[in-house]
């Protein structure tokens, strides 16, 4: 999916338009330009004795592609914009591949260097060609809606997906899907004196639908009909059960409504790994009873088996249990109970998450936030100690403790021996007896006499606003001499 500039040189050395992430020819990018093919041949000369092959592949809207002669041996090379034969008039379109590798689409299209589809070539698309096919082009989102308003007012059951106008804006097909036969010759002719142009209409399936518009599937990733499948194969619900997916239309179907066209990628891998499986249907006889089939694991080869009297009790046998049993029925032996078999069947354990890097738990942000704001709350409302247990603590006392004040003094530690007297620190001192204990009451302060040193005849000054109260509870000798000498 690139252009010629994207190649390489005979030397192996790549082209490359340099433009920095965008591709200056128009045919690298997806949209319009989504299904450009690669020549891979381009830098690879041929035989000697041997033309070049005339016909060309170009491109239109939405990735339609058509195949035209060069009668003219006109220099074309793949990117060239070119005014080809249309039906009337001319259309203008990209050369998307050119060579030998032509003749390889043409063979899988099995179309024919001879076949009336293929048209003629004009000419290379002057600037006056490019600037018509511009303003056409231009026009399409309005035609549309008015196409769809005047679809409306017929009352016709059918859905109009897209507008497509010819190179030089005299015709427009317009694209659309309905589920039975419509009469649309009145739409015709309002279209036609609507737009002044030449109409033709063109049914075109669900899946042709999705792909003109495009869209992401539910695998996260741009559909496969607008990127890269170019054939839609016909996709049953057969492929799903024999996947054993649950056949839920709202997970098997696509954008387009339809089932997924990736049903069938897989297909192949699943039919060949279940060659070896027995047939669903068939009864295993065993010495309890018969049991039937109710699910199946591919990749484990894992079989589950139920007594047809006991449905309640599911019992997981491998695949090499299963064709033993069916050996012994051929036989007409039969085979243990399924409880014996089930008994040997060693079951994989499930792998959990472990922290072998280092990594946090994927449940850590499931633990609720502690308010800190409560914490802080209640270290507020925590009493603070008082100035004299304060100046206690900071004189190197030990604090008495509140528990030991209903004990009486005289009883003694039941592990201590009331005959052996304490022994005491030298530095530290006795505590102190009950009577001691109660807290002394503190002298009253002597106020500083503040006129002593005022003059006589001088005028008393106003009392000055209460500034901080809490500092003057303070016993703060520094403040008492500055206050006398002032």
């Amino acid at each position: 999916m690139a252009c010629g500039s994207c190649g390489t040189t005979e030397n192996g050395v790549p082209k490359g338009c340099k433009s920095n992430g965008n591709c200056g020819s128009g045919t690298c990018g997806s949209g319009s330009n989504k299904l450009a093919v690669f020549d891979w041949l381009s830098n690879m000369t041929l035989p000697s004795g041997q033309e070049k092959f005339n016909i060309f592949e170009v491109r239109f809207k939405n990735g339609r592609k058509h195949f035209y002669k060069n009668p003219d041996n006109l220099p074309i090379t793949m990117g060239d914009i070119v005014a080809t034969e249309g039906a009337p008039g001319h259309d203008v379109g990209t050369v998307s591949l050119a060579g030998e590798l032509v003749k390889v689409q043409m063979k899988k299209r099995k179309i024919t260097p001879d076949h009336e589809d293929v048209r003629k070539i004009y000419r290379k698309a002057s600037q006056r060609d490019i600037d018509i096919w511009q303003k056409a082009r231009g026009k399409e989102e309005e035609t549309q809606r008015k196409g769809r308003e005047i679809l409306g007012k017929l009352g016709l059951q059918m859905k109009l997906s897209d507008v497509e106008y010819q190179g030089d804006g005299n015709k427009a097909t317009f694209y659309y899907t309905a589920e039975a036969r419509v009469d649309f010759r009145q739409l015709i002719r309002d279209l036609a004196s609507a737009f002044s142009i030449r109409v033709e209409m063109k049914q075109v399936g669900a899946r042709q639908e999705a792909a003109r518009l495009g869209g992401v599937g539910s695998c996260g990733r741009e559909l496969c009909c607008s990127t890269w499948l170019t054939d839609f194969r016909k996709v049953t619900t057969s492929a799903a059960r024999y996947q054993q997916l649950s056949l839920n239309p709202l997970k098997l179907a696509g954008q387009c409504g339809k089932l997924k066209c990736c049903l069938n990628f897989e297909l192949d891998t699943y039919l060949d790994a279940l060659k070896s499986f027995p047939k669903q249907d068939l009864v295993l006889k065993t010495e309890k009873g018969d049991a039937v089939f109710v699910k199946m694991d591919i990749f484990k080869n894992h079989l589950w088996y139920t007594y047809k009297e006991e449905r309640f009790k599911w019992f997981r046998l491998t695949l090499e249990q299963v064709l033993e049993i069916v050996e012994l029925n051929k036989k007409s032996e039969k085979s243990p109970s399924l409880e014996e078999y089930e008994a040997d069947v060693e079951v994989p354990v499930k792998v959990d998450f472990e922290d072998a890097v280092g990594q946090d738990s994927l449940t850590r942000f499931d633990v609720p936030k502690t308010n800190k704001r409560k914490k802080n709350n209640r270290n507020r409302n925590k009493k603070k100690p008082s100035k004299d247990q304060a100046n206690n603590n900071s004189s190197g006392k030990p604090r008495p403790n509140p528990k030991q004040k209903n004990k009486p003094q005289g009883k003694s530690q039941p592990n201590q021996n009331p005959n052996q007297k304490p022994k005491l620190n030298p530095n530290q001192k006795p505590k102190p007896n009950s009577e001691s204990r109660a807290k002394p009451q503190a002298k009253p302060k002597p106020k500083p006499q503040r006129n002593a040193n005022r003059p006589e005849g001088e005028v008393k000054k106003g009392n000055k606003p209460r500034r901080n109260n809490r500092n003057r509870k303070k016993n703060n000798p520094k403040n008492d001499d500055n206050s006398e000498k002032k």
